[in-house]
């Protein structure tokens, strides 16, 4: 498996996806997982199988059998083509005529290995590239039956090991540019992930919304598209439960996740306002960040509601969870949301959830208010209804929380390992 992150060292859903199914098929059995990463930092769940860095890998370094002699030879490659470089757009055409050969148009250090740091940073296309090298030489020293790349960060690492090993490759598609950029499509992005989809032997999405956006848009053939849904990890039963914070009755609605025109931020802060001309014993919470950031503080100042609104930046692991059950209503009015793992651990701290017809998940929870994420209106009127109708808020914990308790990860390792054997005994 080739991820871009993997937890604890995660900014989103991505992550999370790819760690439950890796400990899916560790607990179902049946396969032996090598996760690749771009940094790998020590600190990984390796219950899940064996975990690597791309950065602690030697492109330049080779290992030779001796005929005469029962012993190996490490050596060092000097390649006189090995380059600086400094414009990414030239670095990935070169890359992409020849990634499965032996060159090498990049610096390394004197142990032969790339750094990488593993993030979202400008120099995001470079690193996917110096990604698919690596993966070329790992395919090359590993033995396996089969590659799984975790969304498009990932494919040309995937097609990089295919090329090499000869091996199948299956892409596991979490989200398109589609919805991450609101239909205005990065041209980069689109060819990364189209070519991808191209050159895998089947393609995984976390939902059918997603399937219809990659045979749609895509232009691949439906047959070749199965949908396996995500899940989520159990949680202790005491991590389950409503807190309160000490001297305060007022009730919290939270928005979780990356404030980004995909996320449908600004449509959460104008349902608060309609809430807050309701009723004045609420407080709303926007916990994560983005390049939307700013200006949903200034559009929640002009609505003069700032003082009922806090933004608390990125949460993650044990204050995601304490956010949680801080919550009376967690809302996720997404855009364009191909799954969304956040509600259902929403549902697991006993919090009633409110979702975007637009939302993958929204194909498999019953116990979740849907609206559409435009419909302000009818957001609002949700969020109302949930904070003062204690019935109606009992009904949709109880409820919820059995249903998510069935989303199993080992379920969704089933689908895929069955996905798995078909290619390969094909």
């Amino acid at each position: 498996m080739f991820g871009w992150e993997f937890p604890p060292h995660i900014s989103g859903g991505l992550g999370t996806a790819s760690h439950g199914l890796a400990k899916g098929l560790s607990v179902i059995g049946g396969t032996d997982l090598l996760f690749v990463v771009p940094k790998a930092h020590g600190d990984e769940d390796t219950s899940i199988g064996k975990i690597i860095g791309a950065s602690d890998i030697p492109v330049s370094r080779k290992k030779l059998k001796l005929g005469k002699h029962n012993k190996s030879l490490d050596y060092f490659e000097v390649d006189s083509r090995i380059v600086p470089y400094v414009d990414p757009e030239d670095f990935w055409r070169l890359k992409r005529k020849e990634v499965s050969s032996d060159y090498k148009y990049i610096q390394t250090d004197k142990e032969g290995k790339i750094a990488f740091s593993g993030e979202y940073t400008e120099n995001l296309l470079e690193e996917i590239a110096k990604y698919a090298i690596v993966a070329s030489v790992i395919s090359s020293q590993e033995s396996f039956d089969l590659i799984h790349a975790h969304d498009w960060l990932a494919y040309p690492a995937g097609i990089a090991a295919k090329e090499a090993s000869g091996k199948p490759l299956v892409i596991h598609v979490h989200a398109t540019d589609f919805d991450r950029s609101g239909g205005k499509v990065n041209p980069e992005v689109f060819a990364i992930e189209k070519r991808g989809m191209d050159v895998a032997d089947k393609i995984i999405t976390v939902s059918n919304l997603t399937r219809q956006t990659v045979i749609d848009k895509y232009h691949i053939p439906a047959e070749k598209v199965i949908t396996v849904y995500n899940a989520v990890e159990p949680v202790p039963d005491e991590k389950q439960q409503r807190r309160l914070i000490p001297g305060s009755d007022e009730k919290i609605v939270t928005f979780l996740g990356r404030i980004t025109l995909q996320k449908g931020p600004e449509y959460f802060v104008e349902a608060a306002h309609r809430v807050l001309e309701r009723t004045g014993n609420v407080r709303f919470v926007m916990a994560g960040s983005g390049d939307m950031m700013v200006k949903m503080i200034k559009l929640a100042a002009s609505k003069k509601i700032m003082d009922r609104f806090h933004f608390t930046g990125f949460l993650k692991g044990k204050n995601v969870n304490k956010m949680l059950e801080y919550s009376d209503v967690y809302i996720m009015p997404s855009v364009s949301e191909p799954f969304g793992i956040s509600p259902l651990e929403a549902m697991q701290s006993n919090v009633p959830v409110i979702i975007s017809h637009q939302s993958g998940v929204a194909e498999i929870l019953t116990h979740a208010i849907k609206v559409n994420y435009w419909d302000i209106d009818a957001m609002a009127d949700a969020i109302y209804g949930l904070l003062k109708y204690p019935a109606l808020h009992k009904m949709f914990c109880n409820y919820g929380k059995i249903e998510v308790d069935n989303l199993k990860w080992e379920n969704s390792a089933k689908q895929v390992l069955n996905i798995y054997n078909d290619i390969i005994q094909n």
